[in-house]
């Protein structure tokens, strides 16, 4: 319940008029402060008005009036500018470290909020709030929908900057291990993150010259060459002849290669395919990602990685299983999926790093080019008339609904916030 009293201290969805203290005396509410998300008091740089005379100072909330002798508020000198103590229960009185006394408010929360927020918080639904979205003004759902991408942005930007200081700045690093974590597709992800840290990019770009030794270092280095079967196609023979020198030359330590998972994938899906595949980009480019950064069109942009693996792929889904004669290329959507994923927040954390707003914006009308993803959390949304209009409109309905649905943090969601300044203003 405290925490249900800050948001209605934050956003004043209590009754304005009429206020007073617990000693009877007059109050006004001129400004509710700044939250401190630090040590001290609650809000800090507020205003009262008490019996007609102005104060500035903190707020202090708590729900019984006792807390504050529990939290030893009396004797720590940062709360001596508290200048009001809000709670839900008035059970004594208390004083500053000089014993005067404090003025306290008992803020009764609207039943209608309570009820609203216990709906919320007890509903067994992916969305608690979904069947009461079409009453939010759909201006106002577009705005939190462009919030929530910039959220989502920042969020990447702050992992891919974790990875910069780790990789001493190299770009060019960075890049690389992020495309080939978005090469796992979701469920290889991890096992794919895995084999490029453990596969630096120098080695790539050394042997650059062979295809062979570039698709002996990827399958290779997901432990996909140990068979000693004789029996092996020659090409096999290979790769495997090639991965043996190469791991020697570089002091390679091959992966497990039970991490790569293979049931329930489409056969264009699988480990080997898409390890050979990024061995085809690589191959063809050594610079990929300073041509991204000048690229102009997102048309441009898929082209880097509209590439397609050696002939012996052509047949195969991996070294046993024949396919018929195809060439491996990405299709469309997983061309989607590596510009939303890779190429667009690598691209608006180099606009951040660098403070190059062209890059920013850049990465913004990318995602605007690019059609809405399809998924599970999209269709719920779109049932209730929330239509995404582009990529990033996807990616910031996967954002609210990760980060605030299923945490179920609707305090600190602009539509629960909507729904609950409705209750309480109906309710008051």
């Amino acid at each position: 319940m405290e925490q249900l009293l800050h948001y209605l201290w934050k956003y004043r969805l209590y009754r304005s008029s009429g206020l007073v203290t617990t000693r009877g005396d007059a109050l006004e509410i001129l400004d509710p402060g700044i939250e401190n998300t630090d040590a001290g008091p609650d809000f800090f740089n507020a205003k009262i008005k008490l019996n007609g005379t102005v104060w500035a100072g903190s707020v202090e909330i708590h729900r019984k009036a006792s807390d504050w002798w529990q939290h030893r508020h009396s004797a720590d000198k940062a709360y001596d500018n508290v200048i009001l103590h809000v709670v839900e229960q008035d059970d004594g009185t208390i004083f500053r470290r000089n014993q005067e006394e404090i003025p306290q408010l008992v803020l009764p929360v609207p039943e209608t909020v309570i009820s609203n927020m216990e709906w919320l918080l007890t509903r067994d639904s992916p969305i608690a709030c979904l069947e009461r979205l079409p009453a939010i003004d759909p201006v106002f759902r577009v705005q939190w929908t462009d919030a929530l991408l910039a959220e989502r942005l920042e969020r990447k930007t702050d992992d891919i900057l974790h990875w910069l200081e780790q990789y001493q700045k190299d770009w060019n690093e960075v890049f690389y291990i992020l495309l080939c974590r978005n090469f796992g597709f979701g469920v290889n992800s991890d096992a794919f993150e895995r084999l490029a840290r453990s596969l630096p990019f120098k080695c790539i770009l050394k042997q650059r010259p062979s295809v062979s030794q570039v698709e002996a270092l990827f399958l290779g280095q997901a432990g996909l060459l140990n068979d000693s079967n004789e029996n092996r196609h020659h090409y096999y023979r290979l790769l495997q002849q090639e991965y043996v020198f190469l791991r020697k030359k570089y002091g390679l330590q091959p992966l497990e290669p039970h991490i790569f998972r293979n049931l329930r994938l489409r056969p264009n899906a699988t480990p080997h395919i898409k390890l050979v595949q990024l061995a085809a980009i690589w191959i063809r480019h050594d610079t990929l990602f300073s041509s991204i950064l000048s690229a102009r069109t997102p048309r441009e942009v898929k082209d880097f990685f509209r590439v397609q693996a050696s002939e012996f792929w052509d047949t195969h889904y991996n070294f046993v299983r024949s396919s018929p004669p195809q060439k491996k290329q990405l299709g469309e959507n997983a061309l989607h999926i590596l510009l939303i994923n890779t190429v667009v927040p690598v691209m608006f954390a180099y606009g951040v790093y660098h403070r190059m707003d062209e890059h920013k914006a850049r990465a913004l009308r990318l995602l605007e080019c690019i059609p809405p993803e399809r998924n599970a959390i999209v269709s719920l949304f779109s049932q209730v008339g929330m239509i995404p209009r582009h990529a990033g409109d996807t990616q910031a309905l996967i954002q609210l609904k990760r980060n605030y649905c299923e945490p179920k943090k609707c305090l600190y969601c602009r539509l629960g916030f909507q729904l609950l300044k409705r209750s309480s203003s109906e309710g008051l």
